[in-house]
């Protein structure tokens, strides 16, 4: 069991036929990931050949490729200029999770094909900006390396890739049920809260790392939900401890006006949840794995 993608998820790759996209399909390849197609409409009914003789058919359409290989998940390398025309398609084609990995997406490009989705329904994105998630020794769908943690029941959500890497790395003695990369950008498909209910909803889940960042109030939203709907032990960090008020860090979402936004302002709003909150990721991973020792005890 695991949130969004499991062992069964049959994945296809919007724009596979270049380079990001040769490269990351043969990780999920080697990483057991079953990938059923790539979509490149001047590359339609090509094969492309990956090691070990696997060979994936190019799909003129996002729903030629589900019509003929029953996909129901789509992780997107596409130029960030055409992200929004390739996430509009499958969205019309009705996939039920897209990756958009694609970073330097146009905020106005994903709110408009975030609300084209959230009228038609039937899709989740994740992203964009963001390393995707895996469900390990089951299914990897995007950028996230496979070899860092197997198995376990742990779910993590979070904002930042390289955190997201560590954390997994830090923890790997107890392994993940699934991590969800969700993207720093200010306009995300799916968020802390939409993961931290699946979580709480999945049998195979005992506990949660939650990883946010600086600027916007999306971890005080998180804080609100857990208090009031999360019965699991939830550890958390923010990115940011250090970053200076009104200056723009690296990633777009990453605003601090005030107080609200501030790596401070988010550890107290967790804490007054009940949340435990790390000052730096490996203190925050020990927080996890003192609870995981306390619940296997």
């Amino acid at each position: 069991m695991a949130i969004f993608l499991t062992a069964d998820s049959k994945v296809i790759v919007q724009g596979m036929t270049g380079s990001e996209g040769m490269k990351h399909t043969q990780r999920m390849l080697r990483s057991g990931t079953a990938i059923v197609g790539g979509v490149n409409p001047r590359k339609a009914g090509t094969d492309v050949e990956f090691e070990d003789g696997v060979s994936v058919p190019v799909f003129g359409t996002v729903a030629e490729a589900m019509e003929k290989t029953g996909a129901d998940v789509s992780v997107a390398f596409v130029p960030a200029a055409f992200t929004k025309a390739a996430a509009v398609e499958a969205i019309d084609a009705g996939i039920p999770l897209l990756v958009v990995i694609t970073e330097g997406v146009a905020v106005k490009d994903t709110a408009e094909f975030y609300n084209y989705a959230a009228q038609k329904g039937g899709t989740r994105i994740i992203g964009p900006n963001c390393p995707g998630l895996i469900s390990p020794g089951a299914s990897n769908a995007g950028i996230i390396p496979a070899d860092i943690s197997g198995g376990g029941r742990i779910g993590l959500v979070s904002k930042s890739g390289t955190l997201t890497y560590q954390m997994m790395y830090e923890l790997r003695d107890f392994g993940f049920s699934s991590a969800v990369g969700i993207g720093g950008d200010p306009v995300i498909g799916t968020t802390h809260i939409d993961c931290l209910e699946a979580f709480e909803n999945d049998p195979e889940t005992d506990a949660i790392v939650m990883i946010g960042e600086i600027g916007g109030d999306a971890e005080e939203r998180a804080a609100a939900y857990i208090k009031d709907h999360v019965t699991k032990p939830v550890v958390g960090y923010v990115a940011g401890f250090t970053a200076p008020e009104g200056k723009t860090m690296g990633h777009a979402g990453a605003i601090v006006s005030g107080s609200s936004g501030t790596a401070q302002a988010k550890k107290e709003a967790l804490e007054a949840a009940g949340v435990k909150v790390g000052k730096t990721p490996s203190e925050t991973a020990q927080l996890m794995r003192d609870i995981m020792e306390s619940l296997a005890g």
